[in-house]
């Protein structure tokens, strides 16, 4: 999967990450524009329950990724004794649709592929319509007129992300990402900043008019928000794998886990209490109109904008594995420059397919929580605690009965989220 092979962004020059860089991949794959819509969700679910809940997704997000580990860990074991104790280089290499191969044989790695591709989709449309509404706010502050997000996306974004579809090299993308990060960091803290001044001004009691729980529905919304932000699941093995000492990456997954949780905390939490019931679904549109706000959000949108593509390379790596495969793609090239423009054309066409879901979609924040609810959940919490429950069967009766909680309550929130989506239609 393209996805889980991606290089890591940082490498250490002994030919794997150290500690520190570790750190620094983790966040780098787990923090996306999701953060920025955190106060909408204790907005949802009220400060205390969000916290919780928020809280409670990174703890279940690192125990399954630890899940992972293990199953790994055990199939490496099996293969080694295979080989009469002599462990193989292709051992060290699982990635989540292996997992799913060892599990449930070719369906498993389909489905699990499926799950990783509908993810990253979610993903991405969330970025269209998260550059579409701030540049949208952007031109109706400055007076230049209205943009609809929907022209945004079609009309910008569009021939935007058709020619970056055209680099195909996953390295000469990755410094992007990069940058995106860097301008999230400075959003953030304008965003903090901004908050931090709006509750020294209203003095006392910060929690004054803030719920702390609104009822289950609004908690149910943040946690499949929460869900949402921890992106990059997927990456775990990959992560592993990239760093010297192995041994390590327990550790420096808690850390990074444990920090990435206690900020999106602290970040959700002062959002909601510095607008109240105002709070927007992306908090940045609660910045007031200034040409400082104006640049945050449009370097942010640049940085998105040049992120996309990564985000897009294992789909179209997908796409183009079932399109163009030798072994039964259903287009048949010979090479040259018909196979360039076929490849080219199947870009443009999902590009210019997601961008048109972009325009469909009514709110930035009820569509994060969808996808958290449903394919994310799946992902992060379903998928490990099966593989699992098959792969160490030996865990021990306590272990299995957490799995088949974790399993089980994977699958109702997943149902939970398309009903909540269905019944508001």
């Amino acid at each position: 999967m393209a996805a889980e092979a991606k290089a890591p962004l940082l490498e250490g020059r002994s030919g794997g990450a150290t500690p520190a860089q570790t750190i620094g991949n983790i966040v780098v794959s787990i923090v996306g524009t999701g953060v920025l819509g955190l106060p909408y969700a204790f907005r949802s679910a009220g400060w205390l329950a969000g916290a919780l809940g928020v809280a409670g997704a990174g703890a279940a997000t690192f125990y399954c990724m630890l899940l992972l580990l293990e199953c790994r860990d055990k199939l490496r074991e099996q293969e080694a004794e295979e080989h009469g104790g002599h462990q193989q280089h292709r051992c060290c290499n699982y990635t989540y649709g292996d997992l799913g191969e060892n599990c449930f044989g070719k369906f498993g790695r389909h489905f699990t592929e499926a799950t990783i591709i509908l993810s990253q989709t979610g993903g991405t449309v969330a970025y269209l319509v998260f550059i579409g509404q701030n540049v949208s706010s952007v031109f109706s502050a400055t007076g230049s007129g209205l943009l609809s997000p929907a022209f945004v996306v079609l009309a910008l974004l569009l021939p935007l992300q058709a020619g970056l579809s055209f680099i195909r090299s996953l390295s000469s993308l990755a410094p992007f990402s990069i940058l995106a990060d860097a301008c999230t960091v400075v959003a953030v803290a304008t965003v903090v900043k901004q908050d931090v001044q709006l509750l020294a001004a209203r003095g006392g009691d910060p929690l004054a008019g803030r719920s702390a729980v609104t009822g289950p529905w609004g908690v149910a919304f943040a946690c499949g928000f929460a869900v949402f932000c921890f992106e990059g699941f997927c990456m775990t093995l990959a992560l592993e794998a990239s760093m010297a000492d192995r041994s390590k990456f327990r550790r420096v997954l808690l850390q990074a886990i444990a920090g990435v949780t206690a900020v999106y905390v602290c970040f959700g939490a002062f959002g909601y209490l510095a607008y109240g019931d105002a709070t927007m679904d992306i908090v940045t549109l609660n910045l007031p109109t200034s040409w400082s706000t104006a640049a945050v959000k449009v370097a942010l949108c640049v940085a998105l904008a040049l992120t996309f593509p990564i985000m897009m390379h294992p789909i179209h790596e997908i796409v183009e594995a079932r399109l163009f495969s030798p072994e039964g793609g259903w287009l048949r090239t010979r090479g040259g420059v018909l196979e360039r423009a076929a490849l080219h054309a199947s870009r443009v066409a999902v590009v210019a397919a997601l961008s048109a879901m972009a325009c469909f979609v009514p709110a930035f924040g009820s569509f994060a929580s969808f996808v958290g609810s449903t394919v994310c959940a799946l992902l992060s919490f379903v998928l490990p605690a099966l593989f699992h429950l098959r792969i160490v069967v030996a865990a021990g009766e306590a272990r299995r009965a957490v799995d088949w909680s974790i399993l089980l309550f994977g699958l109702a929130f997943a149902a939970h989220g398309v009903y909540a989506v269905v019944s508001r239609r």
